[in-house]
């Protein structure tokens, strides 16, 4: 693979997509998810430098993602994005209209939500960690990585309101702290606390921090306030820097413990983690709030993804009256 890592002179073609990315503070997760993208696009073309393809080969490759892989119109189009990253920032070349592109069917589903008793189910069978961060999805609307990326700061219990940085589309939003969390939430973060110090003590206690900050404060990333909520129960080595850090807690976390909550609970809906927000949002709905405050809530950009929720109030018992019930 050395034909189209390495560059005459010049760093091999995927840490300069590495660079780029990391220039431009994109996330760990892009960085990743861009490297395998490009990765898999020249592997497709048998090793070929991209800078000897362009849009016929990219073409190529997308209707191979929909046709051969299968793969959802959300995952063919992050896979375009990583291309296009790759020809604009990296080679400098623009990519012009792509003729006849192969789109992958992006199917119409509505969001899977619980019932208010659904969801005091699922939460009877939670405890600790995963009991809070829980509630935090369904009272707070937050997204599973919003939840796990929050840091001790974000929170504030005086106005009972929880700050995401840098969400979806680098945004950064207000929302409600629940009152059921409140003390909890101050008594896991005694016991974060206490860690912390201890890491201190070992001569550890930093956390990895966005963008430029580790370098223009030094010293940030072992305060108290940028540590995470919700941290990992090892320490572990930063992939970028190579210290050792103590990051989040895994997706998994609490992922593995909601499935096993829905089917201890018997809950029959195909559910997951996620569907606690799709719940916040329509249930606040029923309470009758409006979308465009439920839209800053979730943090969503354009306000017809927050009217998808409108469509699930309208849907079955609660829209419809059954003509069997006139008979």
């Amino acid at each position: 693979m050395n034909q189209y890592l390495y560059e005459s002179g010049k760093p091999r073609l995927l840490d300069q997509v590495r660079e780029t990315i990391r220039t431009k503070h994109y996330s760990i997760r892009t960085e990743q998810s861009y490297v395998q993208w490009i990765r898999r696009y020249i592997l497709f073309h048998n090793k070929r430098h991209p800078k000897d393809m362009g849009e016929k080969e990219i073409n190529a490759f997308l209707k191979h993602l929909a046709v051969n892989r299968n793969v959802t119109a959300s995952t063919q189009t992050q896979a375009l994005s990583a291309i296009l990253f790759l020809y604009k920032e990296v080679l400098g070349r623009e990519i012009g209209f792509i003729e006849n592109i192969y789109r992958a069917k992006k199917p119409r589903r509505l969001p899977v939500v619980f019932s208010r008793q659904e969801v005091r189910e699922i939460m009877q069978r939670l405890t600790g960690e995963r009991w809070i961060m829980a509630n935090i999805i369904y009272g707070a609307g937050l997204r599973l990585m919003e939840c796990l990326r929050l840091r001790v700061k974000d929170i504030d219990f005086s106005y009972k309101q929880i700050t995401v940085r840098d969400g979806k589309g680098q945004q950064d939003r207000i929302t409600v702290l629940p009152d059921i969390v409140k003390h909890p939430m101050k008594e896991h973060l005694k016991k974060v606390w206490r860690q912390h110090q201890n890491d201190l003590k070992k001569g550890y206690g930093r956390v990895s921090l966005p963008f430029a900050l580790a370098r223009k404060y030094p010293n940030a990333d072992k305060e108290w306030g940028w540590q995470y909520v919700f941290p990992s129960r090892n320490r572990s080595v930063d992939p970028r820097s190579g210290l050792i850090k103590r990051h989040h807690l895994s997706e998994q976390f609490l992922q593995r413990a909601i499935k096993t909550a829905l089917r201890n609970a018997k809950v029959s809906k195909r559910g997951s983690t996620h569907s606690l927000r799709h719940s916040f949002a329509t249930h606040l709905l029923e309470d009758g709030y409006d979308i465009r405050s439920i839209q800053e809530l979730l943090g969503h950009k354009d306000v017809r993804t927050t009217m998808l929720y409108t469509h699930v109030l309208n849907k079955g018992g609660r829209g419809v009256k059954s003509p069997a019930d006139h008979l």
